[in-house]
């Protein structure tokens, strides 16, 4: 079972402009959301197990995740749906977030506890539910105590600078993160974002130096990805979108298609370092046409098994 938490909500994703004023479409949305999406729709177990609101846009979230096969593993709560607006320009989205004392924030130590089933193998998190607050505190001591049990801990950092008020403290909580996450995936912004005084493959290097993952990827949009395992490191070029609607979710669809690959290995937590070569260079190939796929329409609407 691949397990996911994190925030869902609603992207308000600008989809035309007209009489010179941008057009938006009410999306299901976030990071770790779109990455369960993404993992379900090729045919895996998904248990999602972050709060969903009981409001209207929380039934338009929580819906599309049923439909998906997609198992609601936390009870549902009366706070509201957090919101995000996503504008586009040049195909490239910018966000703005409102997320105060949401849905997607009321998480305790026992919902967890219910929620995250002992069938979990691989466990995902990252984006804006590390940013700050009680609930990133929570999600960082779940994610070290799952990677001592040998769970496969995913981590994709998927930096959002316009939420952080604490930029210290952001990225330390991130640095810790990331020594107990077996797969990780940064992308050029992230790094960008992370150590911004210094040249993309000098960051990369400096990350690979801290973290205990035994996958680690760095996707550059059109230039493809950098993917590193143990003394290994190789290219993988990237898929191209035909037509490029937007890149709205294309990280979270590559790194959901990355999980199923990895899940189907049979590795354990452990034994990851001792993929081969070719079978990476595969699954990173696969999950970078599923994310080409995915920019083919507006906002995050990744593929399904038979698409691939």
């Amino acid at each position: 079972m691949i397990t996911i938490g994190g925030e869902n909500l609603i992207d308000y994703v600008q989809t035309e402009v007209k009489d010179g004023l941008p057009v938006y479409t009410a999306i299901p949305g976030g990071s770790c959301y779109n990455v369960a999406i993404a993992a379900a729709r090729q045919g895996q177990t998904v248990s999602y197990v972050t709060p969903i609101s009981t409001d209207s846009l929380g039934n338009v979230l929580a819906q599309r995740l049923i439909d998906d096969g997609i198992q609601l593993a936390t009870p549902r709560t009366d706070a509201p749906t957090s919101l995000a607006v996503v504008s586009v320009n040049n195909g490239q989205p910018s966000y703005q977030f409102y997320r105060s004392a949401t849905a997607d924030r009321q998480i305790t130590p026992d919902t967890l506890d219910a929620a995250i089933s002992d069938q979990t193998r691989v466990f995902h998190i990252g984006s804006l539910a590390l940013i700050e607050g009680a609930d990133a505190d929570l999600w960082e001591q779940r994610f070290a105590t799952l990677a001592a049990n040998d769970v496969i801990t995913s981590l994709d950092p998927n930096a959002r600078p316009v939420v952080v008020k604490d930029k210290d403290q952001y990225v330390a909580r991130l640095l810790r993160v990331m020594k107990h996450a077996r797969v990780l995936k940064l992308s050029d912004e992230d790094l960008e974002y992370l150590a911004p005084d210094q040249p993309l493959m000098e960051a990369f290097e400096q990350i690979c130096s801290e973290t205990q993952a035994a996958i680690i990827i760095l996707t550059k949009g059109a230039d493809g990805a950098v993917v590193r395992c143990g003394s290994t490191q190789f290219d993988v070029a990237a898929a191209q979108a035909e037509p490029l609607v937007d890149t709205v979710g294309a990280g979270d669809t590559f790194m959901g298609t990355l999980l199923v690959e990895i899940s189907k290995t049979g590795l354990s937590a452990s034994k990851l370092g001792s993929i081969a070569k070719d079978e990476l260079a595969r699954i990173v190939t696969r999950a970078a046409k599923a994310a080409a796929l995915n920019c083919q329409s507006a906002g995050c609407n990744p593929p399904y098994e038979q698409d691939l």
